[in-house]
């Protein structure tokens, strides 16, 4: 029923606890294909069931919905090295599915610029959603259809962009422009948190170590660059559509953007957990920094 597609890289030490807690969801995959742009991977013990594709070369992130065609099953879901979803994940995603079919994963942003990925409102494991909620991109794991791929390559990104992001944003773009399908996160409560989508404590640490492709003011930079783009071009945002809620006042560039206040967080963990319980406080008065 479910194809996993897992991508792997310079956090290859974290694979194989991935893989097991890939096998051991409520719905397990039937097969799981991992897309290593890193040193060659060879996995004993798991036969058949894990496919390897070895690059010679880092092709980023974006390859690796090319690799899922080889999927055989109705669903795929797409999970970042950092990802380690709760037992039932999978389950709450197929539940969603039969309620509405969309693009599913364990964290939404609804964007409140078109051009600025920084603020934005989340939603999911690190922003628990006691419903589903409709948001602009999902990041962390895509639970999707396996002919939807057909919609991810039915523009391609413009010559010369960053293949190490912006699939996200891509992908739901061209869900929405083709399809007419939504971006959603299925219920993240606080009450059962074996539905999450992801693990906070692992998600969190590996989210912003050095190996993470999201930190740094030039992967922030290709951010701003691919929303955009695909703003530029079409792609419909949650505030601009009659799914918004108030915008509200931003203040400031983003303070998850700024250098010192990345450091700071990640030398003192306590601040940083504060830091963020601020920012939805404010948040949910429409106030975002």
């Amino acid at each position: 029923m479910i194809t996993v597609l897992l991508n792997a890289f310079k956090r290859q030490k974290y694979l194989k606890q991935q893989i097991d807690n890939v096998l051991s969801q409520s719905v397990p995959a039937a097969k799981i294909l991992i897309w290593n742009n890193g040193d060659e991977l060879d996995l004993n013990g798991y036969g058949e069931q894990v496919m390897i594709a070895n690059n010679s070369e880092n092709l980023g992130v974006w390859s690796r919905f090319a690799y899922a065609i080889n999927a055989e099953t109705d669903y795929i879901c797409a999970l970042d090295d950092d990802t380690f979803p709760a037992p039932r994940f999978f389950e709450s995603c197929l539940q969603q599915m039969e309620r509405e079919p969309a693009l599913l994963g364990a964290r939404g942003l609804r964007f409140l610029s078109n051009n600025r990925y920084h603020p934005f409102t989340s939603f999911g494991w690190d922003a628990p959603n006691e419903e589903t909620e409709v948001v602009d991109i999902v990041g962390h794991a895509w639970f999707f259809k396996r002919e939807w791929l057909g919609a991810f390559w039915r523009e391609l990104p413009p010559l010369g962009t960053s293949r190490l992001v912006g699939e996200d944003m891509h992908f739901s773009f061209m869900l929405q422009k083709h399809f007419g399908i939504r971006t959603m996160v299925p219920p993240h409560p606080v009450s059962d948190p074996s539905i999450w989508g992801s693990d906070p404590k692992l998600a969190m640490e590996l989210g912003t170590s050095k190996e993470a492709v999201s930190q740094g003011e030039e992967a922030l930079r290709k951010f701003d660059t691919a929303l955009k783009y695909c703003t530029s071009n079409g792609f419909r945002l949650c505030k601009d559509t009659s799914h918004r809620s108030s915008a509200g006042v931003v203040i400031g560039p983003g303070v998850t953007r700024l250098r010192f206040v990345k450091r700071l967080a990640q030398k003192y963990p306590l601040i940083g957990k504060w830091g963020r319980a601020v920012q939805r406080k404010l948040a949910k008065k429409n106030i975002h920094i």
